[in-house]
């Protein structure tokens, strides 16, 4: 094997091209993988960042719906005792109105039967009179014998 000026030349072509490689294309093609390989990782940290946070938002979230429904029951409970309350301060009232128009009732009732008890005292002094009247076969006069006709009212 002999070495001729081809080969000598294709290997100093060689390594200049491994020396251009070498300085100019390998150096950045490297720091190029590195940072690839850099926000790789650090997208999946974010990712593992995130799955991790959606996680302590779905337990936080939960814990929100969990004391809102604790919450509404203390509320629908609030207003179920309310209105338990305000049903019997109806009846309490109901109950006391009535015995108010049952207390009016009757007081009318009384004045109605003294209105009735007087026109009867009335018609039963006339009646009187006119019987005594008959029977003595003269007129009465009211106003002469009022304190005879009060004491007959009185008695009857």
């Amino acid at each position: 094997m002999s070495i001729n000026a081809t080969l000598i030349g294709q290997i100093i072509t060689f390594a200049i091209l491994v020396w251009f490689i070498g300085k100019y294309l390998w150096g950045p093609m490297t720091q190029m993988m590195e940072d690839r390989k850099k926000r790789i990782a650090d997208g999946l940290a974010a990712g593992e960042r995130g799955i991790h946070a959606q996680e302590l938002a779905e337990k936080k979230g939960a814990l929100y719906i969990k004391e809102a429904k604790e919450q509404a029951s203390d509320i629908i409970a609030q207003a179920q005792k309310r209105s338990a309350e305000i049903i019997e301060e109806s009846k309490v009232e109901a109950k006391a109105e009535g015995k108010r128009i049952v207390t009016a009732a009757n007081a009318e009732i009384d004045q109605e039967i003294n209105r009735a008890k007087e026109s009867l005292r009335a018609q039963v002094v006339d009646i009187s009179i006119a019987a005594a009247a008959k029977v003595i076969n003269k007129e009465i006069d009211a106003k002469a014998h009022g304190n005879l006709l009060k004491d007959v009212v009185g008695q009857i």
